[in-house]
This record gives structure tokens, C-alpha cells and sequence, in this order.
């Protein structure tokens, strides 16, 4: 955990008591060590926050305390506004609800004008071009957090239904399209599978062997000749962190 995340926990934690609140206390409810509570109270009445009390005796903010808002140039918020719009329309319901979520909490602490800048409608992003809804790879993004094995089904070349277990490894999109990077048990290789030919994919409690990140290098090292050239090349792929 960052210091920042740490200090906005503790500042939650202290919204939370009425009373005086030992440093042990706060220290066991945050999950760090009494030293940490006794720095990062120091550093959020450095901040302005008006935090009473002293040591062994208790802590309590009193009301009317903000950490400074976030703040951004013009630019940068309008980089922000754009990606947020690109993954809304690009990714899957699940991002594109994050990624509103992320406008909204920003929006919120914003100073005035940088808000209206943010809610600026001078910029769009196109939808996708075949004007069909993204699919939900909620599943695939968590599997390729925890590095868990999914089993899929797809719609291969024929219109033929088949199941595959596969070891995902990354997603990529590129002009609308969902690709899904990875390891084929069947075929025991690297593959591309194309999102929108998924029709289920169900997470299996197994773990793949191996680091995510080591597939990753074996598969681009491998001869772009022997694992379809043409996606690989096509595949932007989006590292999750695990």
C-alpha cells in the first residue's frame, strides 16, 4: 500500500470515530504499526487537518477537514475525459463502468472550471464501427489477474461449437475489435481467439503454471510465422496487473 492510500484509509478510519480513538486502536484497524499511525497523523496535520489528542491519550479529526483537490492542466484533463470515452465504447460494460466511476470521483473534487472542462463535450470517440455491443470479458480479465485457467466456448471457422481450456495471458483491441492471447490446451500453443466468437467462458479454479509475464516473452519470441503473424502483429495486448 502506498503512503497516499495509507493516509486516505486513516483519514476514513478517524470520519468514523465520534470520540478520541487510541493510536493502538487505530493502528490495529488500519493493519500498520503505531510508529506509521504517529508519522501519518503528523503528516495530515502538516496537510491542515485538525486532528486533536496526543499520545496516550486518544485522536480525533474535527469536521470541515478536505484533502486538496486533485489538479490537472487543461490537457491532461482532456487526455482523461478522451480515455475515458475510448474505453466505453471499445472495451466491455464492465471497464466502461469503471471507467465512469473513475470521471466521477475525479469530477468530484475538482475545482469548478476543471470540472466543466472534464464534462466538456468539444471531444468524441467514435463507437464501434459495425454498431453492435462489446462483449463481457469481466470473466477473462479476472482470470488473467489471478493467472487461473478458463474454459471457453467458441464458434470456430464452419460455424462448428468447440470447448477449449485455455491459459489467458492478455487482451488486446484494435478498431473495435476483442482478441484474447493464450496458451491452447489443445493445440499446446500460443493462440488468438477473437472475442466476439466466444459464446461462454467459464474461470476453473486451476491455476496455469508459470508467471503470466514469462508466456508473454516466450510467446513474442517465438517465429511470428508459427503462431499466426498477422494477429500477433495485430494484437495490442493490455497488461493486467496480478
Amino acid at each position: 500500500m502506498t503512503k497516499s492510500q495509507r493516509i486516505l484509509d486513516l483519514m476514513q478510519i478517524l470520519r468514523r470515530h465520534r470520540h478520541p480513538v487510541s493510536g493502538a486502536d487505530l493502528a490495529m484497524e488500519a493493519g500498520v504499526s503505531l510508529r506509521t499511525i504517529y508519522r501519518d497523523i503528523s503528516a495530515l496535520q502538516a496537510l491542515g487537518a485538525s486532528i486533536e489528542g496526543e499520545r496516550g491519550i486518544g485522536y480525533v479529526l474535527r469536521p470541515g477537514f478536505m484533502l486538496p483537490p486533485l489538479m490537472f492542466s487543461n490537457e491532461e484533463i482532456q487526455a482523461l475525459a478522451l480515455g475515458a470515452q475510448w474505453v466505453s465504447e471499445h472495451t466491455d460494460p464492465g471497464l466502461a463502468l469503471a471507467a465512469a466511476n473513475v470521471l466521477a470521483k475525479i469530477s468530484a473534487v475538482l475545482p469548478a472550471d476543471m470540472r466543466d472542462e472534464l464534462e466538456s463535450d468539444a471531444f468524441h470517440v467514435c463507437g464501434r464501427k459495425d454498431g453492435t455491443e462489446p462483449p463481457d470479458l469481466m470473466v477473462l480479465r479476472q482470470a488473467i489477474r489471478e493467472q487461473r485457467k478458463v474454459r471457453i466456448t467458441y464458434v470456430s471457422t464452419g460455424e462448428k461449437r468447440r470447448e477449449h481450456v485455455i491459459w489467458p495471458i492478455g487482451l488486446g483491441f484494435d478498431e473495435g475489435r476483442q482478441m484474447i492471447g493464450a496458451f491452447c490446451e489443445v493445440r499446446q500453443d500460443y493462440r488468438v481467439f477473437t472475442a466476439e466468437t466466444v459464446s461462454a467462458a467459464e474461470m476453473l479454479p486451476e491455476r496455469y503454471p508459470g508467471r503470466r509475464h514469462e508466456h508473454l516473452k516466450k510467446w513474442w519470441s517465438k517465429d511470428p510465422a508459427h503462431c499466426n503473424a498477422e494477429a500477433v502483429n495485430n494484437l495490442r495486448l493490455v497488461r493486467s496487473s496480478g
